[in-house]
């Protein structure tokens, strides 16, 4: 066999049809049950402005420093978009959606770009859902975001997860407690990894987020944001768990979760699944009150969630948990000869105008390995047509599960359907 002269750049695959199968499900049941929370699907240009993405993520994030992929065309300056949360937002703004009234409670599927180190279920290009719910302070639309996420995992069989819970309060809050946490790794700046130190004086809250391990000690005995809450903030995140408590979602605080981005504000949250390995977290999310302003429009609450396609079909390998059926089709004609092949193409609509799924042979092969074709699809019925069928106006009709067969009339098959 020759070698393939081109291949998929690293950290891009191809999803192969028996791959394919999986993804549709997964992406039919999200719609599905989107619906009834009452969600509404948005699609944004997988292309955004790079400003759009810098002021909605932050200069001083990894995404931003290290992971996009950008690119120019003249004078304007693009980027693959690395997630959905900002593009969401912009076309909030940009299409006047607060004008719809009431809060917008979109969700969406598709592929995210990131300039990083492969590994598994993680890739260059790599695929979320998830929701964003934007025009609505109360705590019952961080709780709904929340049920939805869980709702997801639960409804395939994935319930060995563990919701973490934080909240990182409000602009006041946030800024009472980054002095606080400066104050804390200030005489321990120089023991500090390169990215922390940079991160130091804009946005001392990342540094709980690294992963480097000269870090670590200098995290585990800092202060914790939640004994900085204003009362608003702590009235919000108590309500949020209230209410988590009253749906019967358990949860686990961790007063040291911080969310990637810059944009967040009050409740943040992470499930994750020890079916992962070492990379656990499944699906993430949280408040973000001040990013619709920070793009251009007016103050308006926002909060959503997002989770990775490949660590969720990850999760459901790790589980055994079957994602739809075998490929099958419902009829197979087997033609014999050129007149049956015509008769055969002639009758492929008439069929699918039932709703059956159909095919035949495009290859002009035996009976015999027409036959194993049909096996090899998991056709449920094959019609066998040839000179003496066509003649008579009866085709042979065969059960495939049931080695049961008989002659009837085409119009008689259309029937059974």
């Amino acid at each position: 066999m020759a070698q393939a002269k081109y291949s998929t750049h690293l950290g891009m695959v191809d999803i192969l049809p028996d791959e394919v199968r999986k993804w549709q499900f997964l992406e039919n049941l999200i719609r599905e049950e989107a619906a009834k929370f009452n969600f509404e699907e948005i699609r944004t240009p997988i292309m955004e402005q790079t400003e759009l993405i810098v002021r909605g993520l932050g200069q001083l994030t990894d995404i931003v420093s290290k992971e996009i992929f950008s690119f120019s065309r003249g004078e304007d300056n693009y980027v693959l978009r690395p997630e959905l949360t900002a593009p969401v937002v912009r076309a909030f703004v940009e299409h006047h959606l607060d004008q719809r009234g009431g809060s917008q409670k979109l969700y969406y599927i598709g592929p995210m770009f990131r300039a990083e180190r492969p590994q598994k279920g993680r890739q260059r290009q790599f695929h979320q859902f998830g929701v964003e719910v934007i025009g609505s302070s109360d705590a019952v639309a961080d709780v709904e975001v929340i049920a939805f996420m869980i709702h997801i995992y639960n409804k395939l069989g994935i319930k060995n997860t563990t919701l973490k819970l934080n909240s990182i309060g409000d602009p006041e809050s946030r800024e009472t407690y980054k002095e606080a946490l400066k104050a804390h790794l200030k005489p321990n700046f120089m023991k500090l990894s390169d990215l922390s130190k940079k991160r130091f004086e804009k946005n001392p809250l990342r540094i709980l987020d690294s992963k480097e391990e000269e870090d670590k000690p200098f995290i585990e005995n800092a202060p914790v944001i939640t004994d900085y809450l204003n009362d608003e903030s702590i009235n919000h995140y108590n309500k949020v768990k209230e209410y988590l408590t009253d749906l019967g979602i358990s949860f686990e605080e961790d007063p040291y979760l911080v969310r990637g981005m810059d944009y967040y504000t009050q409740t943040a949250f992470e499930l994750i699944s020890p079916d992962l390995g070492a990379q656990d977290a499944l699906a993430g999310g949280g408040r973000y009150d001040l990013l619709v302003e920070e793009i251009g429009g007016q103050r308006t609450p926002a909060v959503g969630f997002a989770a990775g396609m490949e660590r969720l079909l990850i999760a459901c390998d790790e589980l055994d948990i079957q994602l739809g059926n075998e490929k099958s089709v419902d009829v197979y004609i087997v033609t014999l000869g050129d007149a049956a092949r015509k008769w055969g193409l002639s009758q492929l609509p008439n069929l699918r105008a039932k709703g059956v799924s159909a095919t035949m042979d495009y290859m002009g092969r035996s009976m015999k390995a027409q036959m194993k074709d049909a096996n090899r699809e998991n056709a449920r019925y094959a019609i066998i047509v040839g000179e003496n069928e066509l003649n008579e106006g009866k085709f042979t009709f065969r059960d495939m599960k049931e080695s049961d067969e008989k002659s009837l009339p085409f119009e008689e098959i259309l029937g059974l359907f």
